[in-house]
């Protein structure tokens, strides 16, 4: 299964875990593909940095691996935002140039969108009970 994680999820897996950490476990154990792109990865590199200083964490290891073993693929801005915030519209594109159905996300403008061309948006729970 292919799908899209919104930064917060990722990030909170990495810091946190709880079930965003069941989310990035089932992906290291082949259950579901991250597909991202190069503005997706970006985010989650800056807002990285930004929780590293404040927790004193290490975070580089685990985002390169990621990375490296995520779907990465190119996609396009959309011709119109999506997204009451556009700056999430890089989360639906992704989702539209690589067909994946699913982005799992704890952004309400994300969740705003849920159904947009047959994606689906889910929080984080609602996923795993749905999918894992």
């Amino acid at each position: 299964m292919r799908v899209i994680l919104d930064t917060n999820v990722i990030l909170s897996a990495i810091f946190f875990g709880g079930i965003p950490g069941r989310i990035l476990n089932a992906y290291r154990d082949g259950e579901i593909t991250i597909v991202l792109s190069p503005e997706i990865l970006e985010e989650y590199r800056i807002t990285a940095a930004q929780l590293a200083q404040k927790f004193d964490m290490e975070y580089e290891a685990l985002l390169e691996w990621i990375a490296i073993h995520s779907e990465m693929i190119s996609s396009r801005e959309l011709a119109e935002p999506v997204c009451a915030d556009p700056d999430d519209d890089k989360f639906i594109a992704c989702a539209l140039a690589s067909d994946a159905k699913i982005i799992c996300s704890g952004d309400k403008y994300l969740l705003n969108v849920n159904g947009y061309q047959g994606i689906e948006v889910l929080k984080p729970r609602p996923f795993v009970d749905k999918y894992l």
